[in-house]
Parts: C-alpha cells; structure tokens; sequence
C-alpha cells in the first residue's frame, strides 16, 4: 500500500475521506471486484446454503421484511 497515500487521506476532514471511500468504492464496483470471502464468511455461506436446502419453506418474504425493518425505524 501507498503509505505516503495513506497518510494525505488521513489529514482530509471526515466528509472529504466519505467521498474518496465512495469514490474508490464506485470504482471497484465498475470492476465487478470483491474482495475475498474469509474461511468464517464461506463457513456462515455454506451453512446458510444447508439450512435453507433442508428447510426451503423455512423462510420470510420480501415484503415481511421490509415491513420488520420500517416497524423497528418507526420505534
């Protein structure tokens, strides 16, 4: 990593270092980029596929969900 880099993105005001991670953010996305699931993210994965294929019924739709979400905002 460019630490010189670094370092000037650390002297910039919190609004300013927002915009450059939007920014560099935007940018990898245009890449289709993503950084590499760790061994725990691709356990969590692989155990959420399991549940779900043994339970396929087992689940909330789309709509309950944002209707959870609005009545936890509205509190």
């Amino acid at each position: 990593m460019n630490t010189r880099l670094l370092e000037e993105a650390r002297q910039l005001n919190v609004e300013d270092q927002l915009a450059l991670v939007e920014a560099l953010w935007d940018e990898i996305a245009k890449r289709n980029a993503a950084p590499p699931l760790t061994a725990a993210q691709k356990t969590e994965l692989d155990r959420r596929v399991t549940d779900h294929e043994a339970h396929p019924d087992d689940v909330v739709s789309w709509n309950e969900v944002k209707e959870s979400a609005r009545d936890r905002i509205r509190r």
